[in-house]
């Protein structure tokens, strides 16, 4: 019988991903990996793209060839250093975008029409009192992107289907895109209503929306968070929701999960989502499967 390959599992993974990945390799838990224990033999890492994966590590294991995560961050990664080492990084953005984007156009309808205050307006006999306040209208209305990736091209397809209009910030403009293009994050607020957060976390993007992005967002306009937590300053965005800076927000993510800062979840004009962007059955299955082919593609099925 030829033993499968061994890959190391760094992270906490669902089940399911857990059970295709043992059909195709012998999973080897981090924790359970000795200390002095000759690793050369893994090519392969499977992890959820949070966990740490460093310098140190990467000298324990001479021959990797590929680091697969399980969703759209690599937070935890040294994504330089893996380019430097011809490591290939794989992710399943392209699999979630859908659900993802779909979670972030709620928000941008459930704040636009103030959804959430709506319902409790009805539930607590508001409405034989008194008329609901005007909304704000999405046809014609100017939606940002920041970060125009798998996820942000879904966001600005559906944007679109609304009869908006779509402008995106990137490092560089992304070619073949047709919506207009703005060189900074400040410039991008400025123009826009609706500012959708969809780039990558970790420390280049960390506390990217500020104060003064906030400021340059504008009384009338929401910031909607489906990123990371750390893309956005929460003590400026506390103070821009209690001051009036922007109109409100929607966030499915948070600096500290599950744990948000109380001044930011005690805001009445926000909409707050437990990081269920990706979070369906059919789209769980799909990030597994994902997952385990990209590691399958570069290292071969097993024996």
């Amino acid at each position: 019988m030829i033993q499968k390959e061994r890959i190391l599992q760094i992270g906490a993974l669902p089940t399911a991903a857990i059970a295709l990945l043992r059909e195709n390799f012998s999973v080897v838990e981090i924790h359970s990996l000795g200390a002095n224990e000759n690793a050369s033999d893994i090519r392969g890492i499977a992890t959820s793209g949070k966990a740490p994966i460093d310098a140190v590590l990467l000298e324990r294991l001479p021959n990797l060839r590929i680091v697969s995560c399980l969703g759209a961050g690599t937070d935890g990664l040294d994504v330089a250093l893996l380019a430097q080492r011809h490591i290939v990084v794989a992710n399943t953005s392209a699999v979630l975008a859908a659900d993802v984007a779909d979670i972030a156009m709620g928000l941008v309808v459930g704040l636009a029409r103030d959804l959430r205050r709506a319902d409790r307006f009805v539930r607590e006999g508001g409405w034989r009192e008194r008329k609901y306040p005007l909304g704000a209208a999405l046809g014609g209305a100017r939606l940002g992107i920041v970060g125009l990736g798998s996820i942000g091209a879904a966001v600005a397809s559906r944007a679109a289907a609304f009869g908006m209009e779509v402008g995106y910030h990137n490092r560089s403009p992304r070619p073949g895109a047709r919506h207009q293009y703005f060189d900074s994050v400040i410039a991008l607020a400025a123009w826009s209503r609706f500012l959708v957060l969809s780039c990558p976390g970790g420390a280049a993007t960390r506390h990217l929306v500020d104060a003064k992005v906030l400021a340059a967002l504008g009384p009338d306009s929401f910031l909607i968070n489906v990123a990371r937590g750390s893309v956005v300053d929460e003590g400026a965005l506390v103070a821009a929701l209690t001051g009036g800076s922007i109109a409100g927000a929607g966030l499915d993510v948070f600096e500290d999960e599950p744990n948000p800062n109380p001044a930011l979840i005690a805001q009445d004009n926000a909409i707050f989502l437990p990081h269920i962007g990706s979070a369906t059955a059919e789209t769980r299955d799909a990030m597994a499967r994902a997952m385990v082919e990209a590691l399958v593609r570069e290292l071969g099925p097993a024996a």
